[in-house]
């Protein structure tokens, strides 16, 4: 186990345990505090289970610890049967994104995991983890996203599918499950979750928990997500296209225009030189025409 490894130091606080290379223990503190401090999730009851995190102090490792299964593209990884969550420490680039609000999307995994087991379908559990760690910017990417206007009616189904079909795919499907359980949420304005979460414990099926919680099946709720979600963000997202569109278009028009442009300078250019080169001989023209009337100066007539 990576917790045996020679060199790697344990911080414990609460019912949370952090692994991690020393040059790591800063972040470790940090995320031990933020994990302590909002030790709640939206709908759940409070989790009760130690939980351990591992801070992967390089890329190698990190792929070593998190295993074959995880997605190349990701930033940490939970593993809820074990209580455990593998993620990049200080050698993680830009893209992995704020350690701490990537902590809080893997322990609403493992939450939702304690409270309903393995019930809970792909699209939703992503899409809980991403509402439970406030990750708001998954509408900015509803909001530009051309896939959105001309695939309104994509389904639960497919967003769940899009989790494994690679990078783009994924922050496709992360969006839509983000947007999802954020509607399902909406649907009781006062308690959110909570009712959902008390019916699925009582059942198996996620539509049985939904018709007692909101009084909706959960068909009924796909379509209701599908037309909001295509409504509030549709126009966006073609008008962020269109706009691209344009600045597409105009750095490709842009050279030609440019081109274009100065050829017209260097004509103009060459038609006033012509110009002045003609008026000039023009002048000389009158000049001598001028001379040759009034003849040699000193050549009068004699008396």
């Amino acid at each position: 186990m990576p917790a045996q490894e020679p060199g790697l130091v344990r911080h414990d606080a609460g019912r949370f345990s952090i692994v991690c290379d020393p040059a790591d223990e800063p972040l470790a503190r940090a995320l031990l505090a933020s994990a302590a401090e909002r030790d709640t999730f939206p709908g759940l009851p409070r989790p009760r289970q130690a939980v351990t995190v591992m801070i992967a102090p390089d890329a190698g490792r990190f792929r070593r610890w998190a295993g074959s299964g995880a997605p190349e593209w990701g930033a940490a990884v939970a593993f809820p049967a074990l209580r455990q969550i593998v993620m990049q420490g200080r050698s993680a680039n830009t893209s992995a994104g704020d350690p701490v609000a990537v902590l809080r999307h893997e322990l609403a995994h493992l939450a939702l995991h304690e409270a309903l087991g393995d019930k809970p379908p792909r699209w939703f559990d992503e899409g809980y983890a991403s509402y439970a760690a406030g990750e708001w910017g998954r509408d900015e990417y509803l909001a530009t996203s051309l896939a959105l206007v001309v695939r309104r009616g994509r389904s639960l189904e497919a967003v769940d599918s899009g989790f494994a079909s690679g990078a783009l795919a994924a922050e496709a499907s992360y969006a839509l499950a983000y947007r999802a359980v954020a509607e399902m949420a909406s649907l009781d304005q006062e308690r959110g979750l909570t009712l959902l979460f008390q019916y699925w414990q009582e059942t198996p099926r996620l539509d049985a928990a939904m018709r007692l919680a909101y009084g909706i099946t959960l068909d009924g709720f796909e379509k209701r997500w599908q037309q909001r979600t295509g409504l509030r963000y549709g126009a966006l997202a073609l008008a962020a296209d269109l706009t691209l569109a344009t600045l597409v278009l105009l750095a490709l028009l842009g050279p030609l225009w440019w081109m274009r442009r100065r050829r017209d300078r260097q004509r103009l250019a060459a038609m006033r030189a012509a110009d002045a080169a003609a008026e000039q001989r023009d002048r000389e023209s009158a000049i001598d025409a001028l001379l040759r009337e009034i003849g040699p100066v000193g050549d009068s007539p004699t008396e």
